[in-house]
């Protein structure tokens, strides 16, 4: 089943697996995606395919810094004709949301989308109105050392389930990039491999993948191991822990397992709790490096 899924994926996100199968993962466990890299790495084309392989409604917001709030959730405005104020819903009322660029965007702005990815919902003028199901974002980040870049909250960065870096293909990779046809031509043949009733079926039958208790402890030692260590100034939080097993469980699942094993908690682990973390900065840890700390942990 996701072996095909992977073969047309492939076809567009050449060379990638790994990241693209982070991506389905995300999805499947209800969870939402960062993927910070530089521009032209192929970022919007990934958030676009999954929608395209899902069957999904597809909106995409570009944050830029004199964007408001409104702009993405949407405004009333007053109809003279009933003489009541009438809700006009913004493109964050989409089954797939691409946030482009998000720190481009003031945290003002950038907030608007809390509620929307905790609570799956918008609250306007003392309404309440329910966003789709299945609602996933995708949220594109540049590097903070080019300009015009405002950095996430925290509050921000905790809501996104995974964060991924694509990076720069192989020198083979590439050549088939630029001789190539066009990936935004290819996109418009990719074929809805699944409909959005099996995605929400896929997406309640993860949480019944069976996670023991050997695994449940190695989880809170990861945790306990952050919010002691020397290296970092906070730890992992309860919601951290969560979003380590529902990946875990969407990983084994990807795999055809019906239980949840330890490599699939290595497999998600530093797209879990990399964005999570502050490094202190007399450390000078690099990711892997960070990563490395946590491996040495004994496994069950």
């Amino acid at each position: 089943m996701f072996s095909t899924l992977l073969q047309t994926a492939g076809t567009i996100i050449s060379g990638k697996e790994e990241q693209l199968k982070l991506a389905i993962a995300c999805l499947l466990a209800k969870g939402h995606l960062l993927i910070e890299d530089l521009p032209g790495m192929g970022k919007t084309t990934l958030a676009h395919l999954l929608a395209k392989l899902f069957g999904l409604d597809y909106s995409r917001i570009q944050f830029t810094s004199d964007m408001l709030p409104a702009d993405i959730i949407g405004v009333s405005i007053f109809d003279k004709n009933t003489t009541e104020f009438r809700f006009h819903p913004g493109p964050v009322f989409s089954q797939l949301v691409l946030a482009d660029e998000i720190n481009r965007a003031t945290a003002k702005t950038q907030s608007a989308l809390l509620e929307a990815m905790e609570e799956q919902q918008i609250t306007m003028d003392g309404k309440t109105y329910q966003l789709d199901d299945p609602f996933f974002v995708i949220a594109t980040q540049n590097p903070q050392t080019q300009a015009g870049t405002f950095p996430l909250p925290e509050s921000q960065l905790d809501r996104f389930l995974m964060r991924i870096v694509l990076g720069y293909p192989n020198r083979q990779t590439e050549r088939g990039i630029l001789s190539g046809a066009d990936r935004r031509e290819l996109l418009q043949d990719i074929p809805a491999l699944f409909s959005t009733e099996q995605l929400v079926r896929m997406q309640q039958q993860i949480r019944e993948i069976h996670i023991s208790s050997a695994l449940l402890d190695y989880v809170q030692d990861i945790l306990q191991f952050s919010r002691h260590s020397p290296y970092f100034l906070t730890g992992l939080s309860p919601r951290a822990g969560l979003a380590l097993l529902r990946a875990a469980q969407a990983w084994a699942f990807i795999h055809n397992r019906e239980m949840v094993i330890p490599d699939d908690i290595k497999a998600v682990l530093p797209s879990i709790v990399l964005h999570r973390l502050n490094i202190k900065t007399d450390q000078q840890q690099t990711d892997q490096q960070v990563i490395n700390l946590f491996n040495d942990l004994p496994i069950p």
